[in-house]
């Protein structure tokens, strides 16, 4: 529906003034910040996207990934028998089947999550795409983070990107598909907000801001105009498409922040694993010592948490 994007406008000053009053929201204390905390743990796609990975690099993961806080702080806060898990294990195709059989060993249910499409740089034939989106599923994956061809954005053809991301919703089959925008090389907030638009249109489960591979990768300014393309989608056909920040979110403030922004803009409906998801590597350990230090009054020593 063409229509719908053809006359865009996105105040970009207006928007990075919101983004800064965003940056300087207080966060919350005590019992509320361990409670968001534990939150933003369960959106998590706890990901590894190396070249050097490994089997071995791949089941630590997916070990963390069902025990991402350590089981005594949990038992301090009343929250040992709640299921605390992340929302999915991230990794490349071919670590696909190591993540699935770790999962299935360790008795979880957690998906397991795959980039293909060409990740990180989408400059791969649309046929490349199509057939590694297939074999990832055929290993396994639940969910499949595509990447869409920036230049069908810079050169504006819509109804490219459209074709291009409903073909690879098909080859996902039953597969939740999260794309990802790249936001940081589609060169304006009009564009991040036109393929989101598209990215919707053509059946996207989600839309996610970066690959983390990019310059600039999830920021606020970003994240406001999808999740507006979000819900005025919603309020158009009623359907519901989940949002997922990624690249850059290192610290458990951040997280916080990040899941007060989607409270404010979505609604509390959208607080849950199936319509929200933070893309990090690095998050976990910092939201494991904050709640270390909620629990215990001191500050955690390397020894004392074992690594995400």
């Amino acid at each position: 529906e063409l229509g719908w994007i053809s006359k865009v406008h996105v105040n970009r000053p207006a928007v990075v003034r919101h983004a800064e009053r965003i940056k300087k929201w207080r966060t919350v204390k005590g019992n509320w910040q361990a409670a968001w905390l534990l939150k933003a743990v369960t959106c998590i796609d706890l990901t590894t996207l190396s070249g050097d990975d490994t089997p071995s690099n791949v089941h630590r993961l997916c070990f963390k990934a069902k025990h991402p806080i350590r089981e005594d702080l949990l038992k301090a806060l009343d929250m040992h028998d709640k299921g605390i898990t992340v929302g999915a294990v991230c990794v490349y195709p071919a670590r696909v089947t190591d993540a699935v059989n770790a999962l299935k060993a360790a008795g979880c249910n957690i998906p397991v999550a795959s980039v293909a499409a060409g990740f990180p740089s989408g400059q791969t034939p649309l046929e490349t795409k199509l057939a590694e989106i297939k074999l990832a599923v055929e290993y396994g994956a639940r969910e499949i983070d595509i990447v869409i061809s920036r230049s069908l954005v810079l050169t504006g053809q819509w109804e490219g990107l459209y074709e291009e991301i409903r073909q690879c919703r098909e080859a996902c089959g039953e597969a939740h598909m999260k794309t990802i925008l790249a936001t940081g090389e589609l060169g304006s907030l009009a564009n991040v907000y036109k393929a989101s638009m598209i990215a919707m249109m053509a059946g996207s489960d989600f839309i996610k801001t970066s690959t983390g591979k990019e310059v600039e990768n999830a920021t606020f300014p970003v994240g406001v105009v999808m999740m507006r393309a979000i819900r005025e989608f919603y309020w158009q056909t009623g359907n519901k498409v989940g949002f997922k920040p990624a690249g850059g979110i290192r610290t458990a403030k951040e997280a916080i922040t990040w899941l007060m922004l989607v409270k404010e803009e979505l609604g509390v409906e959208w607080l849950t694993p199936k319509l929200f998801r933070l893309g990090a590597s690095s998050l976990l350990e910092d939201i494991e010592k904050q709640i270390f230090y909620h629990v215990t009054g001191s500050y955690a020593l390397q020894h004392d948490l074992a690594m995400a």
